[in-house]
Formats: structure tokens, sequence, C-alpha cells
């Protein structure tokens, strides 16, 4: 079976791999959206450039599509039906690696954890296109996958904060122990509910490290950016 993850770049996308990868259902691509305005990762602000590092160091080829800053949701529709459509394999990366034409592939794999309505929205988009949506690592205990996540060694910083959730000061910390602990009272270890995103830079999916420094931090109202700089 083959099968395509999507993909932010962030530590819930890392975990899927991760078990996909364990439990012998490897994804053979990663599919991102990119902030076309601004040649980031969407939501996330990550720097494109990032993205590809990352792709590369867990080896899969990568799919993007192109979405404007301020995307209404059926131009997001329409942008992603074109991609599941396309019947060409993508561009070859570095190593040579290409993802299969996305008209080909029948399983598209989420790393959502409990949000019922944004499941149920992408099982209703697959079905009506004939394809299926797998959830590998759905109605896990947050706390005990954040836990699992620092043990095993994976490193991730927090790249985006949602300040009606947690206060700003969080941006840029590397999610580990201590920010497990220092979390308040009602945000969630994983973050589900939008209280912050993360860019995973190592781990035991990564083949190499993807070495990053803090940039700016930049305030764009109810949320905070921290640019990560390739290093």
């Amino acid at each position: 079976m083959s099968v395509v993850l999507s993909w932010s770049g962030g530590k819930d996308s890392a975990l899927a791999l991760w078990t996909m990868r364990e439990e012998g259902t490897a994804p053979v691509a990663l599919l991102t959206t990119i902030n076309e305005d601004f040649e980031r990762i969407s939501v996330h602000g990550v720097r494109r450039e990032l993205l590809h590092a990352q792709a590369a160091a867990v080896g899969l080829p990568l799919v993007e599509v192109k979405i404007p800053a301020e995307c209404p949701n059926d131009l997001y529709e329409e942008r992603m039906a074109a991609a599941l459509s396309a019947t060409a394999a993508g561009e070859p990366d570095a190593a040579g690696r290409a993802a299969p034409p996305l008209a080909e592939v029948a399983t598209f794999a989420f790393a959502d954890l409990f949000l019922a309505d944004i499941r149920a929205y992408r099982e209703e988009r697959l079905r009506a296109a004939g394809r299926e949506a797998i959830f590998p690592i759905w109605g896990r205990d947050t706390a005990a996958l954040a836990r699992q996540f620092i043990e095993a060694r994976f490193g991730a910083t927090l790249v985006v904060v949602d300040t009606d959730q947690l206060p700003p000061s969080f941006v840029g910390r590397r999610f580990d122990a201590a920010l497990l602990d220092d979390l308040p009272d009602g945000v969630d270890p994983c973050g589900e509910n939008g209280e912050f995103h993360t860019f995973v830079d190592s781990g035991p999916v990564f083949d190499a490290p993807v070495p990053v420094t803090l940039g700016e931090r930049h305030d764009d109202g109810r949320f905070v950016y921290r640019d990560l700089i390739p290093a």
C-alpha cells in the first residue's frame, strides 16, 4: 500500500512517520502546504529551505502545495484537489528521489491526535476523491506521547505560540522535559489545540540532524513566531 504523509515539519508529523515505519506502513512521500507569499511552511512559518533539509534527512521526497497567506477554504480545496489529481511524478530531489504521481496514491496519512472535526473533514474530502485517510497516532494520550517524543531523543523547537493560550516567552524554547513541566494548566502537552507548533531537527527518523539557530522573534498580533535559520 502506497501512503503519502501530510507533513508540517512538527513533532506530531515526526511521531506519525516514526510510528508508520515501526508498523511497516512507511510513507513513500511527504505532502506539505507552503505559503507562496513568504516561501514558508503554512501556519508554522518555517523557511522552505529547512523543510527541504528535513525531508532529505528523513529520506523522503516532498510534494509541495502552494497556497496564499490569506487562503479561503474553497481555494485551499481547489489547490489540494489539483495536487491529488497530478499524473506526473514529482521533481527529483538532490538524492534523485521523486514522489509518485499523487493520482496513483490511494491513502494519505495525518498526524491528528483527537480533534474529531478535523479528522471528519479529512475523511470526507478524501472519500469524495475516492481515497482513504489514516491516522497513525490517533487517540494516543498526549502527555505520554510528549514524554515518549523526548525519551526517544527527538529534538524540536517551538516556532509558533498562540498567546491566547500560552505566554509568548515559550516561543523559541526547546521541546523538552523542562518545557512540559512549565506548561500552564489546560495547555495540551502536544499543542493539539493549536497552543504551539514545532520544528523537528533530529531524532530516530532522521539520517542526520538538521542544524538550526534561533533567528528573530516576530509578533503578529495573537501569534508569536521565532524564525529558525539554517546553521
